[in-house]
C-alpha cells in the first residue's frame, strides 16, 4: 500500500477516535458523536490526502529546480 495512503488511513482511525470523543463529552449523546465522528473526520481524510500530494509534487519541482529542502536548510 502507498505511503501516502497507509498515512491517511491512520490519520482518519485517529480523528474518528478524537472526534468522537469530543463530541461524546461535548453532546453526552453517541447518535450525535457518532455523526459527527463519521462526517468530519471522513472529510479531512481525503483534504489530508489531497494536502500529502501537493507537497510530494513541491518537494519534487523544488528538487528539480535544485532547491534544498527547509529540513537541510536548518541542519546546515
Amino acid at each position: 500500500m502507498p505511503r501516502d495512503l497507509t498515512k491517511t488511513l491512520t490519520y482518519l482511525c485517529l480523528h474518528l477516535t478524537v472526534g468522537f470523543s469530543v463530541a461524546y463529552v461535548m453532546t453526552g449523546s453517541l447518535a450525535l458523536a457518532g455523526g459527527i465522528a463519521l462526517v468530519e473526520p471522513c472529510i479531512n481524510a481525503v483534504a489530508f490526502w489531497f494536502h500529502e500530494r501537493a507537497w510530494k509534487k513541491h518537494d519534487a519541482a523544488s528538487a528539480k529546480a535544485g532547491v534544498l529542502p527547509r529540513t537541510a536548510l536548518c541542519a546546515a
